[in-house]
């Protein structure tokens, strides 16, 4: 039997929803807007067949292991045949032997090979956090070698780009432009789904209104062919809408993975702490800059309030920060009781979290009831269950190795089930005893 969505439920009750983007969608006259798309694919929702681990994760679970050292601000990491490709947000991108990563430790830069400069990358700039972001292959690599980089461009207007350079030939084209860019809030994170498209986050780039404007490329989720057209079965969005619009209404997301079936998952940065952890529907509004909370906040209005807002599973509530950035879907059964949780690397936290997110009537109830915004912890993890948040799941979330590598910007299972965090200390926000000498790093988990 499906699940009980917010929508099926405001479906059933015969509420109204203008359809129209732009079109007021509350019930007040005084209301702000919450753009709708005009035509949203059909979400087709049931409870999914997985389930996180019964088990209740911990440090022990894994041992861990410094794998290259002294890198330049790494910011993502992917692997493909053999090959891992990270990024320097002040650089370019590196190519490492999968297999060393796995087996040795002790690396530096010069262990891999630079294979695209950033000098390579036309007006490619680094305002505050901005640079060399996001790096995804091909779905078909290496047949097809294409790989795919995010990154910052100022040509005297800051904005970001993807471009799709073979590493065979060496030629590089832009495949998406027209993204909005500033010193901080530029999303970044890319990566190819199980559809074989292309999706790509990006942040409100320090104008929170464009995120209501289905026009714009600013606080959204795109998913896009790998030459940068519009998905066939993406939501429409209007006549001034962008048809590469999956969802909108975001800040500054920076973290992307799938479920088993496919669905997206994504983490992005809250005002005031307030971070949010989402399962994607499509042509989802995320309420940003106007919707942003729960009953009890002050300072934004209630998910609850308004019917075209889609809710996440997991709010912080304004006095708890994770700062999330890479997330992954841990797929594998290697970490056992990590099996099928949803990881997500903390930076101002300095913490990696493990989400387990269950159908609520499965709930076994041992999680402290932390509603949305309660950060009490204890072996059984914090649970967030509030009404309004996302009716689909319950997430029960446990944090790890707090303040153990300092700022984590990303989590990346590799080929062998281990996983890869990428430490983010030298990008001027760090603070305590970080940044330590030879930092940024790869850490390697590997399964006790």
């Amino acid at each position: 039997m499906d699940a009980p969505t917010r929508r099926r439920l405001l479906a059933a009750t015969g509420s109204s929803i203008a359809v129209l983007a732009g079109c007021f969608t509350e019930s007040g006259s005084d209301a702000p807007e919450l753009a709708t798309p005009a035509d949203a694919p059909d979400e087709d929702w049931s409870v999914p067949d997985w389930r996180p681990a019964d088990a209740v994760p911990s440090e022990d679970d894994v041992e861990a292991t410094t794998v290259v050292s002294d890198l330049a601000i790494p910011w993502d990491l992917t692997f493909a045949d053999g090959d891992a490709f990270v990024t320097e947000r002040d650089g370019g991108v590196r190519r490492f032997d999968a297999g060393a990563l796995a087996d040795d430790s002790g690396l530096g830069p010069a262990d891999g090979e630079t294979i695209l400069e950033s000098g390579s990358l036309p007006d490619r700039a680094s305002p505050g956090e901005g640079g060399t972001l996001g790096v995804a292959v091909h779905s078909d690599f290496p047949d097809t070698p294409d790989l795919f980089v995010y990154y910052t461009a100022d040509d005297g207007v800051v904005s970001n780009r993807v471009v799709r350079y073979d590493i065979e030939s060496g030629d590089l084209e832009t495949v998406l432009e027209g993204i909005p860019g500033a010193s901080i809030h530029n999303g970044g994170r890319i990566a190819f789904g199980p559809d074989d498209a292309l999706w790509v986050l990006t942040g409100d780039a320090r104008e929170p209104a464009l995120t209501q404007d289905p026009g714009s490329r600013a606080g959204a989720v795109l998913r896009v062919t790998p030459e940068g057209e519009p998905h066939p079965e993406n939501p429409d969005w209007g006549d001034d809408g962008d048809r590469r619009t999956y969802a909108l209404g975001h800040r500054n997301p920076q973290g992307l993975d799938f479920t088993p079936r496919g669905t997206p998952i994504l983490a992005e940065h809250g005002p005031g702490a307030r971070d949010e952890l989402s399962v994607l529907r499509p042509g989802g509004n995320y309420g940003w800059d106007i919707v942003r909370g729960g009953p009890d906040d002050s300072e934004y209005e209630n998910y609850d309030d308004y019917e075209a807002a889609t809710p996440p599973v997991v709010n912080t509530g304004p006095g708890t920060t994770w700062a999330p950035s890479g997330l992954a879907f841990y797929d594998d059964d290697a970490i056992g009781p990590w099996a099928n949780a949803v990881l997500v690397c903390g930076l101002a936290s300095s913490a990696l979290y493990v989400v387990g997110l269950t159908p609520p009537d499965e709930s076994d109830g041992s999680a402290d009831d932390g509603g949305a915004a309660d950060t009490r912890e204890g072996d059984s993890g914090v649970r967030y269950d509030a009404d309004w948040l996302d009716d689909r799941f319950t997430a029960t979330v446990h944090r790890l190795f707090a303040g153990e590598w300092g700022r984590l910007r990303h989590v990346e299972p590799g080929p062998d089930g281990s996983l890869y965090l990428l430490t983010s200390n030298r990008d001027g926000r760090a603070d305590g005893p970080f940044p330590r000498a030879n930092d940024d790093r790869i850490v390697r988990l590997d399964p006790r």
